[in-house]
């Protein structure tokens, strides 16, 4: 393990963070930004939405549990960069395979531990996210700063045409059972009951999508077939499916025409679900408008509350975009949910379409399974259009 080699983290404004090197030997650049998780961090390096980001994490230790073979959000490290208080000595859990240095080293990403997080989080939250440059290999303060601040701006950036998939797939419940197992108390036995009974063929997005979104989606009754970014409205409706479903994903969702255009089209033809990204194509396909928060939401402990039940959710975020609640009046939406830290939506359905999103994460289940009721509501909306009901 490398942690006796120098890194140094420098970020647009001119700050230098110098720290120890570990993970990859490699020089990255990218926007800088800060996760509030206490853990997790296993899926939050491998989640698609963190391409082209540099993630500083705010709680003090991390690497304790190692990496498992189960856990991770995508076939491997989306996150550019990963920075860290301090780096675990020890790795010990029974799940896990390898450590964390070990596992970023064997896919090429860089981090850095013993920096001051705290000092980053606040500049980020006073300042805004910023560009940065994360080097574990020999690099002047001012070569660091100058990549960072060449490297382009997150704002304007189709990040999503690098993490979707390529060809459409049927994800498969029992190709790996340990990917696919109810979340259930301790001591509990899976049964099939848990299941509604009837399936549903979903067509499923993939934007940058989270594994364990598609592992919700075939427990809670729906037979997920996957799509590529690219797929054309007509080669969905060419299949028979339905329902949809938008996944979340990284960059600017007001980069992405070609995905407004098909989501605009579908809209009106199939039952829809959105998550993240997800939520933010509907927006931009019922005509509304998308901005840049100034450092975003990212971590395990976001409230929410849905404004026409009164209820507050305890959620998991990962985003730093958000809908324009003016904007999407005109469209025929409706905001349903806000963030109670800063007012933000967090949620939206269409007053005359069988359609409805959320910026967060139901799925990720950071403690509270709070949300977890969004997928059986999703199932019950197909339901009742399979019903002639709506």
């Amino acid at each position: 393990m490398s942690t006796l080699k120098p890194a140094v983290l420098a970020l647009e404004d001119g700050s230098v963070f110098r720290g120890r090197a570990f993970g990859a030997d490699a020089a990255i650049a990218g926007e800088c930004v800060f996760n509030t998780s206490m853990t997790g961090y296993q899926e939050i390096i491998t989640d698609p939405s963190y391409f082209g980001q540099i993630v500083t994490m705010t709680a003090v230790q991390i690497g304790n549990y190692g990496i498992n073979e189960e856990d991770a959000e995508s076939s491997a490290p989306k996150a550019s960069g990963f920075v860290v208080r301090e780096l675990s000595s020890i790795t010990s859990n029974w799940r896990s395979t390898v450590s964390l240095t070990d596992y970023l080293a064997r896919h090429g990403i860089p981090g850095i531990s013993e920096v001051d997080t705290r000092a980053i989080t606040k500049k980020l939250r006073v300042d805004g996210a910023m560009k940065c440059c994360l080097s574990t290999l020999p690099l002047s303060d001012e070569e660091a700063v100058s990549r960072a601040r060449s490297w382009r701006d997150m704002a304007g950036s189709d990040y999503v045409k690098d993490v979707t998939c390529t060809q459409p797939y049927l994800w498969l419940p029992n190709a790996d059972a340990n990917h696919n197992k109810q979340y259930l108390p301790a001591g509990t036995t899976f049964s099939a009951t848990h299941t509604p009974a009837r399936h549903f063929k979903v067509a499923a997005y993939d934007f940058g999508a989270k594994y364990t979104i598609f592992r919700k989606l075939v427990r809670h009754g729906f037979d997920v077939h996957v799509f590529p970014a690219t797929a054309t409205h007509e080669q969905i409706l060419d299949q028979g499916v339905d329902c949809l479903f938008l996944s979340n994903g990284p960059g600017d969702p007001a980069a992405l025409p070609y995905i407004h255009k098909t989501v605009t089209a579908l809209l009106p033809k199939l039952p829809t679900f959105g998550i993240c990204l997800g939520h933010q194509m509907i927006t931009h396909a019922i005509g509304g408008t998308t901005f840049k928060l100034k450092f975003g939401h990212r971590g395990g402990n976001q409230p929410v509350k849905n404004v026409e039940t009164g209820k507050v959710s305890i959620t998991a975020q990962n985003h730093g975009f958000a809908t324009d609640p003016k904007s999407i009046e005109k469209g025929g939406g409706k905001v349903t949910e806000i963030n109670l830290n800063d007012g933000t939506v967090e949620g939206l359905r269409h007053n005359s379409l069988p359609v409805f999103s959320v910026q967060y994460h139901p799925e990720a289940a950071p403690g509270p399974n709070d949300a977890d009721a969004l997928f059986l509501d999703f199932h019950r909306l197909v339901e009742s259009r399979k019903a002639g009901r709506i």
